[in-house]
């Protein structure tokens, strides 16, 4: 995504940027003496609401590292959250709650957010400029309330909705929680009006959102309610006379009208060692038909990032953990069979043989030997990767170390910094929600794999995903689930390893079964290898030679609390402001 015209204005407007903006009063007199005159008094306003999306943090590999908070990756310290440790907090600023790598859900944080958006609906109506002029940048503002209501929906469930700019003396300010469903109705209802009146692709800046970009998140949405609300059915979690279908039938058919609309395609070059690759680790995505936007980082305007840093070894924060075997062993041989019975898979004795014969996306995410780290002076200088470091620099404490997002050519000249481009919205997605939606209601034929999984199979030449073909895989996740479902889960697995989905994934599925009680595991141990390791003193080890790097912390493996923390708790004090909010579930 093209910003640099975005972040000029911003600069021009905002100055420093911080929330106070937000809560300078009176924010909804601001029209009064010269704002809301011109459609680009609209589009400097809405501006600052890009803020809301991914990006690349400090030091670190922005949503490429996001998964830590899942069963994919495994850093050095455990997951909070997966640990079962979280009290309920004093106030919703309570860092330990705000540990989501690339979002902000701290509560009154969000709805700050969510009135600056109100404050443009209650007042886009006085501009003069012509609907064709303004319509962009109002459906901006209805996407944005969107995104920031699912944000506060994915961590807290129930929520007050609130659609209007609010004094200290509006009732609203003691409104009680509204049924998840009800509320997701509202996210889908302002989506609606995002689709309806931001222009399509082609027809807006490429920087901006567009209207097929608001089909696609509708489409996660309503995917992510209408799971939730199958597989929480008879919880504390479920959502009382739903169960999930209304969401997920809308989850196929807006995901279809993003298809058949033909504006994005899978990224498909002929290339199956290097296209999916390639989707994460360019400085410029405009001829990328698959991304559908993305955020620029220029050094002329003097805006850098240090993923590049992180993945090649620079410095060694992404280094601290790696990718989990859970999520290694979910790869197919290259036969399109599992590892349990694929006569292809050469086993594990070393991370060498765990490499062959498997799904591309396997070594297009994850270092194998023999690949550049980094490439430097021209060629003359190149870094191999050779076998895991576990206690040195640039170490993954897994052994499974993460390449998704690596250029190796991809650093300034004489600096630690580089350009890559942030993926935040790719066509991909839309694909797995269509063919995952109708799986789950039981609907999905062959015809609507071709058009999807298939397509993805195709650009790294993996074998189709026949229906009535399914090899049973001993090893199933979901054995009691259907073999579709399973299958259509490990491939949206894989093919979005490491880039933050997977989280939402385990929440909605109701997926507690597949970490708690158990730990994650890394490479297969070569003493060998490293003779200056000692195992339980330097490096720990399971009974099977397994890396076990949570074997000394979680003896007992995860303790999440299926009865409580699928959601987050209110803080003390947000109960405290407001007595007609009730707290979650399990917190009490």
């Amino acid at each position: 995504m093209k910003y640099k015209y975005i972040i000029l204005l911003l600069v021009f407007f905002m100055g420093s940027c911080t929330k106070d903006f937000l809560e300078k009063a009176p924010l909804d007199q601001i029209s009064d003496a010269s704002f809301w005159t011109t459609d680009n008094d609209l589009m400097i306003y809405v501006n600052y609401y890009y803020r809301v999306f991914p990006t690349y943090k400090g030091r670190g590999n922005g949503q490429y590292q996001a998964d830590y908070e899942s069963d994919n990756m495994a850093q050095e310290t455990p997951y909070a959250r997966f640990q079962g440790v979280l009290s309920v907090p004093t106030s919703a600023g309570d860092s330990k709650y705000n540990s989501d790598w690339y979002k902000f859900y701290d509560l009154p944080y969000n709805f700050d957010w969510i009135r600056g958006i109100n404050i443009l609906l209650a007042n886009y109506q006085r501009v003069t400029s012509p609907w064709d002029q303004a319509r962009q940048y109002v459906g901006e503002a209805y996407f944005f309330r969107a995104y920031m209501y699912f944000d506060l929906l994915r961590f807290y469930g129930e929520l007050p909705w609130i659609s209007k700019p609010l004094t200290s003396e509006s009732e609203e300010l003691y409104s009680s929680r509204l049924p998840r469903n009800v509320v997701t109705d509202s996210i889908v209802a302002d989506l609606d009006k995002a689709i309806d009146y931001m222009k399509s692709k082609g027809d807006v800046s490429a920087s901006r959102l567009n209207s097929e970009i608001a089909l696609l998140f509708k489409s996660r949405v309503c995917l992510y309610e209408g799971t939730w609300e199958k597989y929480h059915a008879g919880t504390s979690f479920g959502a009382t006379g739903s169960d999930g279908s209304k969401f997920l039938n809308l989850a196929a058919s807006t995901a279809k009208e993003l298809m058949d609309k033909g504006l994005y395609s899978i990224n498909n070059t002929g290339n199956p060692n290097k296209d999916y690759e390639n989707c994460f680790n360019q400085t410029d995505y405009s001829n990328n038909p698959e991304i559908m936007l993305w955020k620029e980082y220029s050094s002329e305007l003097g805006f850098e990032n240090y993923s590049q840093m992180a993945l090649t070894g620079w410095y060694d924060w992404i280094g601290y953990g790696g990718v989990t075997r859970w999520l290694v062993d979910s790869y197919l041989c290259n036969d399109g069979l599992p590892i349990s019975t694929s006569p292809l898979y050469a086993g594990d004795a070393s991370l060498k043989d765990e490499f062959k014969n498997r799904d591309p996306r396997f070594y297009q995410t994850i270092f194998k030997p023999g690949d550049p780290v980094r490439i430097e002076s021209n060629e003359d200088t190149v870094t191999v990767f050779t076998i895991p470091t576990f206690n040195e620099f640039n170490n993954s404490r897994t052994g499974f170390r993460l390449k998704k997002g690596l250029d190796p050519h991809n650093l300034i000249p004489g600096q630690q910094n580089g350009e890559t481009g942030h993926m935040l919205f790719r066509y991909a997605e839309a694909l797995m929600n269509f063919a995952e939606a109708k799986s789950e209601l039981g609907t999905l034929t062959q015809a609507d794999v071709d058009i999807s999984v298939n397509l993805l199979r195709d650009r790294v030449n993996m074998p189709h995903l026949i229906i009535d073909n399914i090899s049973h895989d001993p090893n199933w996740d979901f054995p009691s689930l259907s073999p579709i479902i399973n299958e259509i889960r490990r491939e949206r697995r894989v093919e979005f390893g490491c880039e933050g989905m997977r989280k939402d994934d385990l929440m909605r599925w109701r997926a507690h079964e597949l970490f708690v009680n158990k730990r994650p595991k890394g490479v297969r141990f070569i003493q060998s290898d490293y003779p200056d390791i000692e195992v339980g003193v330097d490096i720990n080890v399971d009974e099977d030679g397994y890396v076990d790097i949570y074997q000394k912390i979680l003896p007992n493996g995860f303790q999440f609390n299926p009865s409580r923390d699928y959601l987050l708790p209110l803080s003390i004090n947000e109960l405290t402001l407001n007595p007609k909010l009730e707290q979650n579930p399990g917190w009490n």
